[in-house]
């Protein structure tokens, strides 16, 4: 039987694997280090297998079979989605085993199973990929519930509570960890969710992409009410009838909720000469995309959790040398620094005139990218979060717990039909 570091059960509920790009790059991380890993996840029309071993890592999936609108879809996709994820997690104890839980929000609710195998002498890491109550704030911000969101605290603070270890991605979740989770810091890991340089790679570019147009703007992400897709389209009305920019073709990366309705909203904006909705693609092409064009947007708009979250999109523009427009937002600030723009929060015209400006002026946009693709390299790819994450996992399971797995281990091997084999 083959000896590992640990063994690690991940589970994510926000998006399949292995297009979550976060969970899929430390689950391999990882199995690069010594580590078993299984990992629980829904599946999309793209992932459609209950079952995979992918890379040498085990992924099961379930189905959600309805679509989460409102509250409560969501509250009723959360419940489903906890029920398929429990029952996987103990079919997964039985066959394989695990030392460790490694569960990532959205929901804040994986620490019942953390509370659960506790006592069987499992530990919990808590991935906090969202600050899930401001979040909602973000999301339903024209009708907040005061008891949905004291109830998304409670969550929060104890799943901080159940967590032996948390995985912050960024300084201020560092700081919810340790102010509102009451986290000692020592127990509390930064690790960036930065690009892959081996997936995302720069190419010759593919002009025909622009729609005969001599420019191209891109946004890639999700489509969902809180990403701020639509002050993106307002801006490029803005650019098209009230500035009469007619020289950019917008391309628009990516699915999600809110896809539909943002495909109407163009429509309805009269932008469909300009705009284009590619949907979620492969790799590949994603690359051919970003290394064609000429700026790329982040168009979240203010809110409590844009504000300190980081956006994969920023990073990965950066990786290919683009400068971005943004809204004026802290932790965007602190990843791109200068090789974003940044406009008055919220402001779409304002953001359709940064637009215009970059378009306008391409040797700042060379000095933009080439900064933020420097940038990448030295300081934020995903290389230079792994000595964070094998620090963590360390912590987790520490000296006298792998010495006591090593001694199992030396007992399985004596007694191989004790456990399946892999």
């Amino acid at each position: 039987m083959k000896e590992y570091a640990g063994r690690v059960l991940m589970i994510v509920q926000n998006l399949p694997v292995p297009f979550d790009r976060r969970v899929w790059l430390e689950a391999k991380t990882l199995r690069d280090h010594g580590y078993r890993v299984a990992v629980i996840s829904p599946k999309s029309k793209e992932f459609s297998s209950s079952y995979e071993y992918l890379d040498d890592i085990h992924v099961y999936r379930y189905s959600i079979p309805f679509e989460a609108f409102g509250f409560w879809g969501y509250f009723l996709e959360f419940v489903y989605a906890w029920i398929r994820t429990a029952i996987l997690t103990a079919k997964i104890y039985i066959w394989h085993g695990f030392d460790v839980i490694h569960a990532c929000n959205p929901p804040d609710t994986f620490f019942l199973l953390g509370r659960i195998y506790r006592l069987l002498g499992v530990r919990f890491i808590f991935d906090h990929h969202d600050l899930s109550p401001e979040m909602y704030q973000a999301k339903f911000a024209d009708r907040p519930n005061q008891w949905v969101l004291k109830t998304l605290l409670l969550l929060e603070k104890l799943t901080f509570a159940t967590a032996d270890v948390v995985l912050a991605t960024n300084q201020s979740y560092k700081s919810v960890a340790i102010e509102r989770g009451l986290k000692h810091a020592s127990n509390v890991f930064v690790v960036r969710t930065g690009p892959d340089l081996h997936r995302l790679e720069q190419r010759k570019p593919r002009p025909e992409l622009k729609r005969t147009k001599p420019y191209m703007v891109c946004y890639l992400g999700e489509m969902c009410p809180q990403d701020g897709v639509e002050y993106l389209l307002d801006s490029i009305r803005i650019l098209v009838y009230d500035l009469g920019v007619k020289n950019v073709h917008f391309c628009l990366i990516g699915g999600g909720p809110s896809f539909a309705d943002l495909q109407a909203l163009s429509h309805q904006m009269q932008l469909n000469e300009v705009v284009e909705f590619t949907g979620r693609i492969s790799d590949d092409l994603l690359c051919d995309y970003l290394s064609t064009a000429d700026i790329c947007v982040d168009p979240d708009p203010y809110s409590e959790w844009a504000n300190h979250s980081t956006m994969n999109k920023v990073m990965e523009y950066m990786t290919f040398a683009k400068p971005i427009v943004s809204f004026d937002l802290y932790e965007t600030k602190l990843t791109a620094s200068k090789a974003a723009l940044y406009v008055s929060a919220n402001d779409t015209r304002a953001f359709a005139k940064g637009i215009l400006n970059l378009v306008q002026d391409p040797q700042r946009c060379k000095q933009m990218g080439a900064f933020g693709r420097q940038r990448v390299l030295s300081t934020l790819s995903w290389q230079h979060s792994v000595p964070s994450l094998l620090r963590a996992y360390k912590t987790v399971l520490g000296r006298e717990e792998n010495k006591v797995y090593g001694e199992i281990k030396k007992l399985d091997r004596k007694h191989s039909f004790l456990m399946p084999h892999d």
